[in-house]
């Protein structure tokens, strides 16, 4: 009878090691975008060199030569955003002109939720979907003088150079068909701007 008892608990015993094994849980996929967003903290801030041709609403763009109607602007972007989770976060954002073609001076901020996805562990694709106001001042009446606001939208690409440092470069559609006045003639001007910058996540 003991024997027979001493063999029930071993293969009760057995059974349970048996059991727990099975228990283990399957390794995941690790999300690297989570790490590096984890790594980096939700905050991040930038600075950037934004290309920008501010243009009479009836002129179409042309960023790499100059045209009647467009001033090809330098501006300076500053840049503060928060990471809600991988694939999401919101953004404000603010350019100063600092060199111009001709005449314009441009100031321009805008607030955005931005939509992004993770291709791999360090690149993601973003979009930016926002509201902004647009500030130009064409100096003796040269261009469209503007002061306005509206929808804003933008799409880009991040590269993590490490866990706290990546690189960015960006389409943004500052303005389009906003109200201007050209000398005393109501006039739409339309804003477009092309970023290259970095940004830190803390």
């Amino acid at each position: 009878m003991k024997k027979l008892f001493g063999s029930i608990a071993a293969i009760v015993v057995l059974g349970g090691v048996a059991m727990a094994g099975g228990d283990i849980a399957p390794v995941e996929p690790v999300d690297n975008m989570a790490i590096l967003t984890k790594a980096e903290g939700n905050f991040y801030t930038g600075l950037g060199i934004s290309a920008v041709s501010a243009r009479d609403a009836s002129v179409s763009m042309d960023i790499f030569s100059g045209k009647r109607g467009q001033d090809r602007l330098w501006d300076v972007l500053l840049q503060v955003g928060y990471n809600i989770n991988s694939y999401i976060a919101v953004e404000g954002r603010y350019l100063t002109t600092v060199a111009k073609e001709n005449s314009v001076d441009m100031d321009s901020w805008g607030f955005y939720l931005k939509p992004q996805y993770p291709v791999t562990g360090e690149v993601s694709v973003y979009a930016l979907i926002g509201y902004g106001g647009v500030k130009m001042d064409g100096v003796n009446g040269g261009i469209v003088n503007v002061d306005d606001n509206g929808f804003q939208w933008g799409l880009g690409v991040d590269y993590h150079v490490t866990e706290t440092v990546s690189v960015f470069f960006d389409y943004t559609s500052l303005a389009n068909d906003m109200d201007g006045q050209y000398g005393a003639t109501a006039q739409k001007a339309d804003a477009d701007a092309f970023t290259l910058g970095i940004t830190y996540g803390f």
